[in-house]
């Protein structure tokens, strides 16, 4: 009998590794943006994560972790780069995992992708700045081959304390446009080195880091890697590349690969590039391409981006094309809406994108509004599926703005 969408979720699902997973939901990424003036979680951070303990979710992905405190790429992030925060970080972990779930760390460098307002000395794998930004980042340093020897011990370093400090697994962010993204695609990285130039010398940062990763934290921990589609941009980083470094990655030892897409040049990921009517039907934004690379690789697969519906979702694993998905922005609001998609107690999620009408800012202004659910979360709040979007706005400035000036004075 062909499993239903609800019974395809609730399926447990074994990693390479060994590990196994209660369900075929992960709780995906957000940047929580919570942290304090010095980088540090919080007590808000222990809050969110003992709210979505209790999801339903088999995984619960954190928003970025830092690996530099030279390098954040928003308000509020993290960094681990030593053990001054250990304690903090295994509350963190713990409240995370008291409902059964396992809670992996999201590690990341932004690169270029850096406001001015946070550091107007970035570094970036060649000397581009990204188009249309005009004073908001700054044109970044190339890194020398040392700079980059470092940067991979630095990713490792930061795995292994957060492995220490409880966190069952380990993602290293290489979408989105970020450091390694950078270091993949032609259009950021033209370089004539080691590093630079040919698919296979774009991609060395990349499986560089993932090698040093594995062997900071062994083969029993689970390591992921979130990887771009493409980043939808002229001359930049495509689906035959993404392919290539898909099977790369393959003989690597991770255990799994989730699929994404987009930059801040072109956001995909935010939701304001529109997927083709097909993958629309689907609700799944790169699902298209997940089912390409499925058969060359062994690798477990991860979508996110764009489900909604318990029937969109149980289609996606029920199709073959991918093992798990991934599940974001409904958790801002519903932060228990795995389990009532494994129950079958709700078809879809009241998340939708508030905007302003202002297009220009109604990419960023979806993830602020976002943002700002997961703070009411975090100061032990439900949230606010009504609020207004410029009421949001002014939430985030009154938040943000102190730390950025604390920031620019130091």
């Amino acid at each position: 009998m062909k499993p239903t969408a609800v019974n395809s979720l609730a399926e447990p699902f074994t990693l390479p590794n060994g590990t196994i997973l209660a369900n075929r939901i992960v709780k995906a990424s957000m940047s929580e943006c919570l942290g304090d003036f010095g980088f540090a979680p919080g007590a808000r951070h222990v809050r969110l994560y003992r709210r979505w303990a209790d999801s339903g979710a088999s995984v619960l992905i954190t928003g970025n972790i830092m690996v530099d405190r030279t390098a954040v790429a928003e308000v509020g992030n993290v960094v681990v780069d030593d053990e001054r925060d250990l304690a903090v970080l295994n509350e963190w972990s713990t409240a995370a995992k008291s409902g059964g779930a396992q809670v992996w760390a999201q590690i990341n460098h932004p690169g270029r992708q850096i406001p001015a307002t946070l550091n107007s000395s970035p570094v970036g794998p060649s000397a581009i700045r990204l188009t249309g930004s005009a004073g908001a980042y700054r044109t970044p340093r190339e890194l020398t081959d040392s700079d980059i020897t470092a940067l991979i011990g630095k990713f490792a370093e930061t795995a292994r304390i957060l492995v220490e400090a409880g966190f069952d697994g380990i993602e290293i962010h290489a979408a989105h446009g970020y450091l390694i993204g950078q270091f993949l695609s032609p259009a950021t990285n033209v370089r004539t080195d080691r590093w630079g130039g040919s698919r296979d010398n774009r991609q060395r940062f990349l499986l560089e880091i993932v090698r040093a990763v594995r062997a900071a934290i062994g083969p029993a921990t689970p390591l992921a890697v979130k990887l771009n589609s493409a980043d939808f941009q002229r001359g930049g980083f495509g689906e035959d590349d993404s392919a290539a470094v898909a099977r790369a990655l393959d003989a690597e030892s991770i255990d799994l690969l989730e699929i994404s897409g987009g930059t801040y040049e072109s956001v995909a990921f935010m939701g304001d590039t529109r997927p083709k009517a097909s993958t629309l039907d689907r609700e799944a934004y790169f699902l298209e391409f997940a089912e390409q690379i499925r058969a060359d690789i062994s690798t477990p697969l991860l979508l996110t981006g764009g489900f909604r519906t318990a029937e969109g979702t149980g289609a996606a694993i029920t199709s073959g094309a991918v093992d798990l998905v991934g599940i974001a922005r409904p958790m801002a609001l519903q932060p228990d809406f795995p389990r009532h998609l494994l129950a079958g107690t709700t078809p879809a999620t009241i998340a939708r994108q508030r905007n302003t009408g202002i297009k220009r800012i109604d990419g960023l202004g979806n993830i602020v509004w976002h943002t700002t659910q997961l703070w009411r979360l975090g100061d032990g709040k439900d949230p606010a599926p009504e609020r207004s979007p410029y009421l949001t706005i002014a939430h985030y400035l009154s938040r943000t703005v102190p730390y950025t000036l604390y920031r620019l004075t130091r």
